[in-house]
């Protein structure tokens, strides 16, 4: 059971690293979003900019939440790990 643990703490310092890169990539993304935009025929440039950005923040977004319920599923697997620990050495 040795080696257990840190390959416990590791796999959820891995799967923390990739949520946090994930999220700074969409935080990334959206700071050049507008949140409104008056559009007519001279800003289509805009309006096309603003597409993709939104194209790129909606095929990211599913891998965020997916990620965000790693860290959560991760870190009850190592609550759970240390409170069965506990109850076991008060046996």
């Amino acid at each position: 059971m040795s080696g257990f643990v840190p390959a416990m703490w590791s796999t959820w310092g891995a799967v923390v690293l990739i949520y946090v890169v994930l999220h700074l990539y969409r935080s990334r993304l959206t700071r050049d979003e507008e949140d409104q935009i008056f559009l007519d025929d001279s800003f289509s440039h805009e309006q096309t900019a603003q597409a993709a950005i939104i194209a790129k923040v909606n095929k990211i977004e599913p891998l965020v939440r997916g990620s965000l319920w790693l860290v959560g599923a991760a870190s009850l697997f190592v609550v759970v790990y240390y409170v069965m620990d506990i109850v076991k050495q008060f046996n």
